[in-house]
């Protein structure tokens, strides 16, 4: 897998904090000036731009984006904060989403839109700027309505084919089924909990992983929805690894609840897969923002989770975040499998994920031997919509170069 000097080389830099990433500085200063972009451009659009409605309709409509503005933070601090309710949590996620489509095609429509109809010869006038309000309103409501849909069905599989150079043959076809970003939430989502397990179990996995952040809440307030993971079956076993969100929550409450559900938390160690005389190590690390939640005992080890492993056998390694990938590469992982990104969930919030992760979704390579892949995730986070970032349960079925693929 690697020689000493790679090993010690990948450990010594697991030692320091990782950098503070371009997204991570931008965030410090969202909370400040996002709610008022968010609320005071789309009203602008839609109110103030040479639309001339009645002055009723203009007072109303500004009332309603002034509240919203006010409201969404307020909401979004109890459901989130000290007192942790569950109501507000689910308004103030609900405002987030709703206001972040509509801030979109605010400024896409309000551009767009305008610079069509001016080439169309139609000029400056109240009637253009009306069409591009509705224009903008309805394309958010459908949206928003399709998005929600999308958050809450049952993901669709995604199944993918995924050659290993080093995977003895025995192992060719093994069934590797990825669940990830579950999210459980102030949204009751048992019902969806158990569908999705149903729908897992209908794909006949030899592994089945989890790699983080199973809920927002700790184990305890969030059990009933989490129970349904025990009913999940595979051949060989079933690993967990912590993702961030863990860590928000009494993340040891979530390594004990998965441990006593049957699952085997991976946390900086790894197991043995034996098939048809081959051995797949399947090793798994904490989350990166371990270290820094000051819990105990918990950090991303990936020099422990290794030790005592045969370098010369294939490894698959769990880890929340992509970006952990480069530490992967250092030390010759053959496949990391991850989540964290949800694809950037609404679009196009996917470009300020790609600020902080070196993928977003689907197989990626980095160095010679390591392989990416990167779940879209099988829940959502806060806002309960999917804008063209659709939800996924993987299907990665392992493949040795010694046999031919079959169909």
């Amino acid at each position: 897998m690697t020689d000493t000097s790679d090993t010690r080389s990948a450990d010594s830099s697991e030692e320091h904090a990782p950098r503070r990433s371009p997204l991570l500085r931008l965030m410090r200063y969202l909370p400040l000036i996002a709610p008022v972009l968010l609320w005071a451009l789309p009203c602008w659009v839609l109110l103030y731009a040479g639309q001339h409605w009645p002055l009723p309709v203009t007072l109303v409509g500004t009332t309603l984006f002034v509240l919203g503005l006010v409201g969404m933070p307020l909401a979004m601090g109890r459901g989130h904060g000290r007192r942790q309710q569950d109501r507000a949590a689910i308004v103030g996620d609900t405002l987030l989403g709703g206001s972040w489509v509509l801030f979109t095609w605010s400024v896409l429509l309000g551009v767009l839109l305008r610079l069509v109809l001016t080439v169309a010869g139609v000029g400056e006038s109240q009637d253009r700027a009306r069409i591009v309000t509705w224009a903008v309103l309805g394309t958010t409501a459908v949206l928003l309505a399709w998005g929600y849909a999308e958050a809450r069905r049952v993901p669709r599989v995604r199944r993918l084919d995924v050659q290993l150079p080093r995977l003895g043959a025995g192992l060719d076809g093994t069934r590797v089924v990825l669940i990830t970003d579950t999210h459980y939430g102030p949204l009751d989502r048992a019902r969806w909990s158990e569908r999705v397990c149903e729908t897992v179990n209908t794909l006949e996995a030899d592994l089945v992983c989890h790699t983080g952040d199973i809920a927002d809440g700790t184990a305890e307030r969030r059990r009933a929805q989490a129970v349904p993971l025990g009913t999940v079956r595979a051949t060989k076993a079933r690993v967990y690894v912590t993702g961030n969100h863990e860590y928000y929550s009494e993340a040891q409450g979530w390594v004990d609840l998965m441990g006593e559900l049957g699952w085997e938390p991976l946390r900086n160690r790894h197991l043995l897969v034996e098939r048809g005389g081959d051995t797949l190590v399947v090793a798994g690390v904490d989350d990166v923002t371990a270290e820094s939640s000051g819990l105990a005992g918990h950090r991303a080890h990936l020099a422990g989770a290794l030790d005592g492993a045969d370098p010369d056998l294939p490894v698959l390694l769990l880890a929340h975040q992509p970006k952990f990938v480069d530490r992967a590469a250092a030390a010759g992982i053959d496949l990391q499998i991850s989540g964290h990104t949800h694809g950037g969930q609404i679009w196009p919030f996917h470009h300020l994920v790609r600020l902080d992760q070196p993928a977003l979704a689907g197989l990626s390579r980095h160095g010679a031997r390591t392989l990416l892949y990167t779940s879209r995730g099988t829940g959502f986070w806060g806002p309960p919509f999917r804008v063209f970032a659709p939800s996924e349960i993987t299907l990665l079925v392992l493949r040795s170069p010694d046999l031919p693929s079959s169909p």
